[in-house]
């Protein structure tokens, strides 16, 4: 069979990979540490069930606009106005079947053969696969543990030539934990306004925060950013809605009008009622959110003293999100080899820093039990000394 060669030219997800080994592995009996999801452990809060039920009940069962439920729509239009200063309308929204999905079919709308797309590195992983998919070309630049993982004016500067097409911003970073000050998201946000360049912002991890860090939407900081930007957000993270497959996009008309195009003919409308249930999350106040977010400080706390106690190890500390990117490049292994000795030795799964593009570092998620981390730490510890 001939497969189209576009399916050749994309790497599987390690992450997704390992993760279902370790899945696996469990579902075998075996006592296993999973480090390697980003998924909250938590269930998802109460009064969005109860939502979402309440919407199965009223029959919210069939069809709906392919750009998402007008009532979401507007509010997530609220949310951008109130909490991210971003004034979008209602028609600035797509709805899309999580935050994965946004940027797949931004990806689409916007990246044709020939067009270079900058992504800072470490990156989320599938970042550059969507890239690749559109036709469009990955060009990294490389952050540095050193200044925290963040890349500076002058390296995008650098970067940009006459074929670049979009920046892509994630702040709070996966797999870093890196968050931008707004001193250093202005300075980003004038580059691309000198060169009128376009961004996307990945802002899903926005609302998980330590140390008093402060999240700026780049599109904030003024007026001539904020035609250049298209912003990205998603319910798995904050909300813990992980399966309910719900993400967003506030952008240019333009955009969204392309994006509702492909997804009216690939996926058509997002599930009717979970999108209640994110009308909830949005309008259900911030306290599910801040109970979580203070499980996550004092396992963040935690994970990092345990690691930076470890000869061989160390990383710098992470201001959001639920990671630390750890560098084992003094273990002598490279990461996909020291995640599958791990594994297979001490049955702790974590994802190796090449499927972000850094060999020399892991990614841990400690978006799990305090019980699994101190566990965890201990067979990381043991691990390192069999080195």
């Amino acid at each position: 069979m001939n497969l189209a060669s576009r399916v050749g030219q994309v790497k599987p997800s390690i992450t997704l990979t390992i993760s279902a080994k370790a899945k696996a592995m469990k579902a075998d009996g075996i006592d296993v540490c999973s480090f390697s999801a980003g998924e909250p452990d938590f269930a998802t809060p109460a009064h969005i069930v109860a939502a979402a039920k309440q919407a199965l009940d009223d029959g919210k069962t069939r069809y709906g606009a392919a750009a998402g439920e007008p009532l979401l729509r507007q509010a997530i239009a609220r949310k951008f106005n109130e909490e991210n200063n971003l004034p979008y309308e209602k028609e600035n929204i797509i709805v899309t079947n999580g935050g994965k999905h946004s940027l797949y079919n931004l990806m689409m709308a916007l990246i044709e053969p020939g067009d270079e797309v900058i992504i800072p590195a470490p990156y989320w992983v599938s970042y550059p696969e969507m890239v690749i998919l559109a036709g469009g070309t990955p060009v990294y630049i490389d952050a540095t543990a050193e200044n925290q993982y963040k890349i500076t004016p002058d390296q995008l500067r650098a970067a940009i030539t006459d074929k670049t097409k979009l920046f892509v911003f994630n702040s709070p970073s996966n797999p870093t934990g890196s968050v931008y000050n707004p001193a250093e998201v202005a300075v980003i946000a004038e580059v691309l306004v000198e060169h009128q360049l376009l961004v996307v912002s990945d802002e899903i991890y926005e609302k998980i925060l330590y140390d008093g860090t402060v999240h700026q939407s780049i599109g904030s900081v003024s007026d001539a950013i904020f035609p250049l930007t298209i912003t990205c957000n998603g319910f798995a993270k904050a909300f813990s809605m992980t399966g309910w497959r719900l993400g967003y996009i506030g952008a240019p008309l333009e955009i969204i009008k392309a994006m509702t195009t492909i997804q009216s003919h690939s996926t058509s409308n997002v599930c009717t009622f979970a999108q209640f249930g994110a009308i909830a999350a949005l309008e259900g106040g911030l306290d599910c959110v801040n109970e979580m977010l203070s499980a996550f400080a004092k396992r963040r706390t935690f994970v990092l003293d345990a690691v930076r106690s470890i000869d061989g190890l160390s990383c710098p500390a992470p201001d959001g999100a639920f990671y630390i990117f750890v560098d084992v490049s003094k273990s002598g292994l490279d990461s996909l080899t020291f995640c599958k000795r791990f594994l297979d030795e001490q049955k702790v799964a974590t994802i190796p820093g090449v499927a972000f593009g850094n060999d020399n570092c892991i990614r841990l998620s400690y978006a799990t039990d305090l019980a699994t981390l101190e566990k965890g730490m201990e067979r990381l510890n043991q691990f390192m000394g069999s080195l």
